[in-house]
């Protein structure tokens, strides 16, 4: 797979979920943790990840245009380390704190699947300029 279709994945799943935090941020939340929004905070910062999220999504559609820009290797990096990180916390959200949503561990899989996704092309990118500059000296 190239990573135009990573960038295009990534914008149609994230840019959903943004849109669906921003217009309903209570049923995304229960899908993923079971859990309830109760207070006016939990909501205001469940519609600011939508935010975040969709923008993800936008720069992520945007990026497939020109996959092969400096600013694409950076916004993969920056995917990589979001879905790292998304995992540990809804794992922890899992284990440690008992929350369990029906879309809780499918949630943690495709993360787990987005992040090595994005390592394998930033782990090839790299190979591949370490092999251009060998070759040029």
């Amino acid at each position: 797979m190239t990573i135009k279709t990573l960038f295009i994945v990534t914008a149609v799943v994230e840019a959903a979920t943004g849109v669906a935090l921003l217009l309903s941020p209570s049923v995304p939340v229960s899908i993923l943790l079971g859990a309830s929004l109760d207070t006016l905070g939990g909501f205001v910062v469940a519609r600011v990840a939508g935010a975040a999220l969709l923008s993800l999504g936008i720069a992520c559609w945007l990026a497939h245009y020109d996959e092969k820009s400096c600013a694409a290797r950076g916004l993969v990096t920056a995917m990589f380390f979001y879905n790292a990180v998304t995992v540990a916390v809804l794992a922890y959200a899992g284990i440690g704190l008992g929350l369990s949503g029906i879309g809780l561990w499918p949630a943690v899989l495709l993360h787990a699947a987005m992040a090595v996704w994005c390592f394998a092309f930033l782990w090839i990118k790299r190979m591949n300029v370490a092999t251009e500059s060998s070759q040029l000296n």
